[in-house]
């Protein structure tokens, strides 16, 4: 029976992946002047939960040695902070300048926020492996199934964001695998 401890983290990391998989299913392919007002919403919207996304690699380490903690925390934040300014440029801003009839500048807005949610992408990555390899080191093969889903998941999001369907695929991988890691993590182990 899991403890009230390993419920909470377990909704803590799995939450901000399943929001971001089920706004991704109404995400637009493509901005244009009938999807720009959506666009900008949207990421408004979610704006504060893509940075949630970077939490549960530190869940997954922490307890454990500090250095352990403070590179899955630093990974975290990388990544917060430079998706963050891709949400915020390709997303808020470009869908703000497509709506106001300013085609011309999304191209530099898309640009720019794709050059820094690209060094966020790769710290969560790595953030992921991280863990997950962590995890397999204290777990064995057990936290295996974990480690694959959360890296599946994050390379997926690399490449698709939160797009549908594969996108969205991968916010599912990433909320089911770090709740088995955390459970694998978390639960006391048989003598």
């Amino acid at each position: 029976m899991p403890t009230r401890r390993t419920v909470l983290l377990s909704l803590a990391v799995a939450v901000p992946p399943l929001v971001l998989a089920a706004v991704g299913m109404s995400h637009p392919t493509r901005l244009n002047a009938d999807s720009a007002v959506y666009w900008r919403d949207l990421h408004i919207g979610i704006l504060a939960v893509f940075p949630l996304l970077g939490f549960a690699p530190w869940t997954v380490v922490r307890g454990h040695r500090a250095w352990l903690s403070w590179t899955a925390g630093a990974l975290g934040f990388l990544y917060a902070a430079f998706y963050t300014a891709l949400d915020v440029l390709a997303g808020i801003g470009a869908g703000g300048l497509e709506h106001a009839g300013m085609h011309e500048a999304t191209p530099v807005a898309f640009d720019l926020g794709d050059r820094l949610g690209l060094v966020g992408s790769v710290a969560f990555v790595a953030a992921c492996v991280f863990a997950g390899g962590f995890a397999v080191r204290m777990r064995g093969i057990r936290a295996l199934p974990g480690a694959l889903l959360v890296t599946l998941g994050s390379l997926l999001f690399l490449f698709e964001h939160i797009f549908f369907p594969v996108g969205v695929l991968g916010q599912l991988c990433l909320a089911l695998g770090w709740v088995l890691l955390v459970v694998r993590m978390y639960r006391p182990e048989p003598s």
